[in-house]
């Protein structure tokens, strides 16, 4: 039997193990591969998604427990890549290898759903993924201009 979600605002009837985590989904069933395998664990954030509006490691989630569900990808975080974060993204020059990145701005996006003016703190604690390149004073700098410009 099928299990529907909502993704990036499309209904999807997904014929899978109920106990697929929700990154295999995205990527091997539905071929959306800008989320991420990193860890495996839910540690690294690489494949972090909007599960309902929340922040979520996907390769953490069985698809049996979000029937029904909203899920956003980096895919559906804008159209043309013009979303404000994408767009400091690239004006700070903030990917290094660029793994990361996704689950970076799907995280930094929750954070500023959340808090639209977040302080430093605020960002270390919200977007705990792992940049191995060590970019995230650029990441900081970007989530900082992409709230400046969110409340125009």
């Amino acid at each position: 039997m099928a299990i529907k979600l909502k993704i990036n605002g499309v209904e999807q009837a997904i014929n899978a193990d109920p106990s697929t985590p929700l990154l295999w989904v995205l990527r091997d069933h539905l071929g959306m591969t800008g989320t991420k395998f990193g860890c495996g664990i839910g540690q690294c954030g690489a494949c972090t998604v909007h599960l309902e509006g929340v922040a979520t490691r996907s390769c953490q989630v069985p698809l049996e427990s979000i029937a029904g569900a909203e899920i956003t990808t980096i895919e559906g975080l804008s159209r043309n890549g013009d979303h404000p974060l994408q767009k400091t993204w690239v004006e700070l020059n903030v990917p290094q290898c660029g793994y990361c990145q996704s689950g970076m701005l799907m995280a930094a996006a929750a954070l500023l759903r959340q808090v639209p003016r977040p302080t430093d703190a605020d960002i270390n604690i919200s977007v705990d993924n792992i940049c191995r390149c060590g970019t995230y004073s650029r990441i900081r700098a970007a989530i900082h201009k992409a709230a400046e410009q969110m409340q125009v």
